[in-house]
């Protein structure tokens, strides 16, 4: 099973996105293909300072990693 983490969406830029934890760390992420997820809802996500759970998986090779699944966490 892939790692979650859940936190806040802080920034948002074209696919990639921060999210920070609860314990005020932030984490950059891609949005992975089959995220069933667009840049606009992220967006949304952000100016709401929306709650979420992802699921990702490590990515060699880039500065982030990639987000399969997000999830509202309300």
């Amino acid at each position: 099973m892939s790692p979650t983490m859940t936190g806040v969406v802080t920034i948002v830029q074209e696919g990639r996105f921060q999210l920070t934890g609860d314990d005020g760390v932030s984490h950059l992420f891609i949005l992975g293909h089959s995220a069933a997820a667009e840049t606009e809802q992220l967006t949304l996500l952000q100016r709401r300072q929306a709650r979420v759970r992802v699921r990702y998986r490590k990515a060699a090779n880039l500065i982030g990693d990639t987000v399969s699944a997000i999830y509202l966490d309300e």
